[in-house]
């Protein structure tokens, strides 16, 4: 059961949505329910979708995010599947997508721009009551990983909280300093064998 704190706090950050900064409205970004199958064991955290992503309503859809060629590697999901196979293909390899934060105030897709006061935590109590047979969880980049160990860790149960958890180059185009090969290399050093072992 979500508190009446935490209601009044989404509510508050949703209000948000029409402060002006500089002139101008700052967007209100909103992320995307799971993509999962009951039997998922590896979870892949993002932090929030970016712009490209929430236009195309489609997880990682910015064409120079390396997230879906590092798929297309590892499980069949390549970047020219239609979304919905390569969907299917992560719910059959056992991967589950989503995102750290259910919403926040933004302006652009750097995670760097997200107003951590209007931050909200998805909500990870009631995913893993429902994929009991999570036993890894990987964070796409530096701020997944800090809003996972910072806010969402101190949030579960201790059977939860005592999950492996990896964090992994971010796949964005931001992340300049890690070329193509570097990124898939990473992924699947951590991912592979996990994955193999299903």
């Amino acid at each position: 059961m979500v508190s009446g704190a935490r209601i009044r706090r989404r509510a508050s950050a949703r209000a948000r949505l029409d402060r002006v900064r500089d002139g101008e409205p700052v967007p209100f970004a909103r992320g995307f329910p799971p993509v999962s199958a009951p039997d998922a064991h590896v979870l892949v955290l993002g932090s929030l979708p970016g712009e490209a992503s929430i236009a195309a309503q489609q997880y990682y859809a910015q064409p120079r995010n390396a997230f879906w060629a590092i798929m297309g590697e590892l499980v069949g999901a390549a970047p020219h599947l239609d979304y919905a196979e390569r969907l299917e293909r992560l719910r059959s390899s056992g991967i589950a997508l989503w995102d750290v934060l259910a919403a926040g105030e933004r302006r652009g897709s750097l995670d760097s721009s997200i107003v951590p006061s209007t931050m909200i935590i998805n909500d990870f109590r009631t995913f893993f009551a429902t994929h009991r047979k999570i036993r890894f969880v990987a964070l796409n980049g530096t701020m997944a990983w800090e809003l996972w160990r910072r806010r969402v860790l101190p949030t579960l149960p201790p059977e939860i909280g005592a999950l492996e958890s990896v964090r992994l180059p971010s796949t964005s185009p931001a992340n300049a300093s890690y070329s193509y090969a570097r990124k898939l290399e990473a992924w699947r050093a951590v991912l592979g064998p996990r994955l193999e072992r299903r």
